[in-house]
């Protein structure tokens, strides 16, 4: 895509210029919290430990509810870029754990505590504030919105997973908004390759980067050992499609999956030097994935 231009995106992989969302940066953020807070010998909220997962699980959806409120401002072009600090994001995630049925956490935080928290957190929460309302668009006309998070189950484990777990649960936290419009592209990996490309990738230097950050092993076992994605395909009530209920409606995602479980895709990290055939083979199955995606999509949304 980068070699292509806007009109060969469009054409070959049906995409416009994208605008991108991603709960990776929520997931950083929290984590950074916690850390402070421990430094301040207070307890931890949101991780048990630096390799741990949720302590509240509901939190995965919290993650969701935090790019709802994105997508919102992406959207609606005429709403206020939401202000940097970290005091405004506590609010944020309150807001998002309430609506995911969870304990909010800072409006009730004694006061010294949040404030002291809030300055710790400033240059860090400005940060996220770039990253992600920096890529505002001025205008959505021929743009294709990305939104970017993976999910799954402990290894092992049978489906349909429990609740909380997988993309079933992930899905149904979307927005109306979103599941209105979405169709899904699927990276499909295997769980250990993506345990390879987790170590891989990792950057102890930049740990906040969606490209170059890595999971904790105990994550990566216990909440993305097992995939309920082919379950979803293979239960759902309409072919190509994933079903979700959700807001008192049934929805159908289109889906296609980009088969990546021999990797196409690692060598795009290297900007200096793209090999052709590796360019060609990974342009070759982005551009089929995507074109049985817009077909299923056209059909289904038509």
């Amino acid at each position: 895509m980068r070699n292509g231009g806007d009109e060969k995106s469009e054409q070959t992989y049906h995409l416009g210029d994208t605008v991108q969302l991603d709960d990776f940066p929520y997931v950083h953020f929290l984590r950074m919290i916690d850390e402070h807070l421990e430094a301040l010998g207070k307890a931890r909220i949101f991780y048990a430990n630096e390799e741990a997962s949720f302590t509240e699980r509901r939190d995965w959806g919290t993650l969701l509810q935090l790019v709802n409120q994105d997508y919102i401002v992406m959207t609606h072009l005429d709403a206020p870029t939401p202000p940097a600090g970290a005091d405004h994001l506590f609010d944020r995630i309150d807001q998002a754990r309430t609506a995911v049925g969870a304990a909010t956490v800072f409006d009730s935080m004694d006061t010294e505590l949040r404030s002291l928290l809030a300055d710790r957190l400033s240059g860090e929460a400005d940060r996220l504030n770039r990253e992600i309302f920096g890529r505002r668009p001025s205008s959505l006309n021929g743009k294709t919105i990305v939104i970017e998070f993976a999910r799954g189950g402990p290894d092992g484990a049978s489906m349909p997973l429990p609740t909380t777990y997988g993309y079933a649960y992930a899905f149904s936290q979307l927005s109306e908004a979103i599941l209105e419009r979405a169709a899904v592209l699927y990276i499909w990996v295997t769980p250990e390759e993506s345990r390879r490309k987790n170590r891989a990738r990792a950057n102890p230097d930049d740990p906040g980067s969606i490209l170059n950050h890595m999971c904790p092993e105990d994550v990566m076992i216990n909440e993305y050992g097992s995939c309920d994605m082919e379950h979803l395909l293979e239960t759902s009530d309409k072919s190509g499609t994933v079903t979700v209920d959700a807001h008192g409606r049934r929805f159908h995602l289109p889906l296609a999956r980009f088969d990546n479980r021999e990797d196409l895709t690692t060598f795009v990290r290297d900007d200096d030097e793209w090999q052709s055939e590796d360019v060609n083979k990974l342009e070759g199955a982005l551009s089929d994935a995507l074109a049985r995606l817009w077909e299923t999509y056209d059909t289904t949304r038509s």
